[in-house]
């Protein structure tokens, strides 16, 4: 059996289902490339009764009867699981019959485990699938004490449209919900310790950075490489690894892939955000419910993220994007590809230091509570916000990277700097932060004050501008 890195918890959650003594319907959904079945698979090795994947949207392109591929390739793991002497299904209701057939001749009073694995990807349009995959479970699995059905998805928002919100038949029939989150830093770490894969702290950070804790990508990295010719193998070249992967990534899981795309270009052009108002004058795409409903299919596959900067007041919430990879393929891959050595080539030079600096600020993020822990204020009610300072213009503003907003009236103006060595304070730049505090001291109440926190690579160089910073996190400390 394969080495489960992490998933600690959703493991002991699916063995907690298992036992149960009732009919189990568990959906898991989270981010393509995730681990999903991965895990599924590996969890109940050997007591899967029935299992099928639909069959991608991608590899039918072009193809008019879809409806007809997903009912041949259901058919056919039927016969491959031990049914026999019956025909192909021409409709859902009668193919969803013939399961209940085969999971009845199967049935020897243990548990029997179904897993529909990209379920969303069955459900073509006319299809009639989702009347006939309620009637399976209402009319069939409910009342079966010793059924356990377990559906995937990437596409996150029919998960949830269809399943975790449904109106209709399914309303309030899951009886658990797991959603699979990426590799923390640390995951990482016992990812590649596991594949005897040698990495520094600062590669594994830097691998994050471009793959954002994707199982799937980091499965593609080769020991003996180092962080860019891994890099390089992957992505660049004429026969990279995972060549179109930005393009598959969307066409998999939206059907208007090509809306998708244009919002995810270009909320990858300003690291604040774009309003609704600015994606739609940007795209073209109409300011209406298309539009509202892209957004927040985006943000449900954890793609993007809507929030709303501090000091901002109403209904101006901003949509920035999240997803490291899709980041990383905009901002090099589209236009150096064919370069086969692009990452052993440019990472000591200017090139990759805008992208360094925000996709660090984006893997901080996605570790705050390891920054809270270093802090030792993981126990104190906070929230968390960015800050837009407005400029002159719009060329001259400022980004704050982290606001963390403390119950007991300290405020972590945090900055975020990656670097190869210990980070330098110079005269300049202490100028530019004791601007930014007063700045955020003039918005707080009296009895707030503001700490300057750095988060950094290797701490901070002392010198004569180091004594402004009140606390520090590093590298180190993300991997907590």
């Amino acid at each position: 059996m394969s080495t489960i890195i992490g998933r600690k918890a959703e493991l002991k959650e699916l063995d907690r289902l298992y036992r149960s003594d009732k009919p189990e319907f568990v959906a898991v959904y989270g981010r393509r490339r995730v681990g999903k079945t991965f895990l599924i698979k590996q969890a109940f090795k050997d007591r899967i009764t029935f299992q099928h994947t639909g069959v991608s949207p991608v590899d039918q392109e072009g193809e008019r009867n879809r409806m007809k591929t997903q009912l041949e390739s259901f058919y056919f793991s039927l016969l491959n699981q031990g049914l026999e002497g019956v025909r192909m299904p021409k409709t859902w209701m009668e193919a969803f019959f013939l399961l209940e057939q085969l999971l009845t001749q199967l049935d020897n009073g243990s548990r029997q485990v179904i897993f529909l694995d990209e379920l969303p990807w069955l459900d073509t349009p006319r299809s009639g699938f989702l009347p006939a995959f309620e009637n399976f479970w209402n009319g069939w699995c409910s009342g079966r004490d010793n059924i356990m059905l377990i559906v995937c998805g990437s596409a996150t928002s029919w998960i949830l449209g269809n399943l975790t919100h449904s109106k209709g038949g399914l309303y309030g029939r899951l009886t658990d919900e797991i959603k699979l989150s990426p590799f923390t830093l640390t995951e990482c770490e016992e990812y590649f310790r596991h594949e005897q894969i040698e990495l520094s702290r600062y590669d594994i950070a830097q691998t994050y950075m471009v793959f954002g804790g994707i199982p799937y990508y980091l499965s593609y990295f080769r020991k003996g490489l180092s962080f860019e010719r891994n890099v390089d193998k992957i992505l660049f070249g004429r026969g990279p690894r995972l060549r179109d992967e930005f393009n598959r990534l969307f066409s998999a899981i939206f059907s208007n892939a090509d809306d998708c795309k244009k919002v995810i270009r270009l909320l990858a052009t300003r690291n604040s955000g774009f309003s609704r108002e600015e994606i739609a004058k940007a795209t073209g795409l109409p300011l209406g419910g298309g539009l509202t409903n892209t957004l927040a299919s985006l943000a449900e596959s954890d793609f993007i993220q809507k929030y709303t900067p501090y000091g901002v007041t109403g209904r101006q919430e901003r949509y920035k994007l999240i997803d490291n990879f899709c980041l990383f393929w905009l901002k090099y891959v589209e236009q150096h590809g064919k370069d086969s050595t692009f990452m052993s080539d440019n990472q000591a030079s200017d090139i990759l230091k805008s992208w360094h600096g925000v996709a660090f600020e984006q893997l901080c993020w996605q570790h705050v509570t390891q920054i809270k822990r270093a802090l030792e204020i993981g126990g104190v009610k906070t929230s968390l916000s960015a800050w837009c300072l407005k400029g002159n213009d719009e060329h001259t503003g400022v980004q704050v990277d982290m606001l963390i907003f403390r119950n007991d009236n300290v405020v972590n103006l945090c900055e975020m700097k990656f670097t190869g060595m210990p980070y330098e304070i110079n005269k300049e730049e202490n100028i530019k932060l004791k601007e930014r505090i007063e700045a955020l001291k003039a918005t707080l109440s009296p009895k707030q004050t503001v700490h300057l926190t750095m988060v950094t690579t290797y701490g901070i160089k002392q010198g004569k501008y180091s004594g402004i910073v009140q606390s520090q996190v590093v590298l180190d400390d993300l991997f907590g």
